[in-house]
């Protein structure tokens, strides 16, 4: 149990500290929903771990022991995700409180026969890069479907937000990784985007969710 806990930790510790170069104990007990004393008493102890570098007052970092043991765990849910995506038909909307378990299991020989079953993906079902073996994690820039303008034409590579309500939300609109998107209309007032793609005519979406999709040109 401690080690389980110690990851989320790390892990949510990675995810804010690519969000902004400093992370304070108040950022990240709000990110995990804990309170402030416990994720302190945390920091003293991944501290005496060599995992981060903690002195009160001071924004918290990750060592590079802490950053490697976090992308390995990083990598380990980005894989079953995809296991659980193109080996077993769940849907992307499904995964992720299932991979948030597997995640934490420690056998290095599991996670490389996954790997080699999927045929090495770069990328997990909601377009995250999927770190290698090696801790090296695929660069890739895309683009929020908000920032295009009528006329362009984009593919959907990721989503900035993977939670089900909103992968759900996307499933009845059609939306789907590497669906062709065409760029209508955009409205001045409040970015609402008309767009066509595969037998969507004229669909309508909000700022809100064009800015959670990421995109490259086509």
């Amino acid at each position: 149990m401690d080690s389980l806990v110690e990851e989320n930790y790390l892990k949510a510790l990675f995810y804010l500290s690519n969000e902004k170069r400093e992370v304070s104990v108040n950022e990240l007990s709000k990110q995990l929903d804990i309170k402030m004393p416990t994720v302190t008493s945390m920091m003293k102890k991944l501290a005496g771990k060599k995992l981060v570098s903690y002195e009160k007052y001071k924004p918290i970092r990750l060592t590079v022991l802490g950053q490697n043991k976090a992308v390995t765990v990083i990598r380990k849910h980005r894989l079953t995700e995809m296991f659980l995506v193109e080996v077993m038909s769940f849907g992307w909307e499904e995964v992720h409180d299932i991979a948030e378990q597997i995640e934490h299991v420690d056998s290095p020989i599991f996670f490389k026969k996954m790997d080699e079953i999927l045929g090495y993906p770069s990328f997990d079902p909601h377009g995250s890069p999927i770190p290698d073996v090696n801790g090296k994690i695929p660069a890739k820039t895309y683009y929020k479907l908000s920032e295009y303008k009528g006329g362009d034409v984009v593919r959907l590579k990721a989503v900035a937000n993977s939670s089900a309500d909103f992968l759900r939300f996307l499933n009845s609109k059609g939306l789907s990784l590497e669906t062709i998107i065409e760029v209508l209309l955009v409205e001045s007032f409040d970015g609402t985007m008309t767009l066509a793609y595969k037998d969507k005519k004229e669909e309508v979406l909000s700022k809100v969710v064009c800015d959670r999709l990421l995109v490259e040109k086509n």
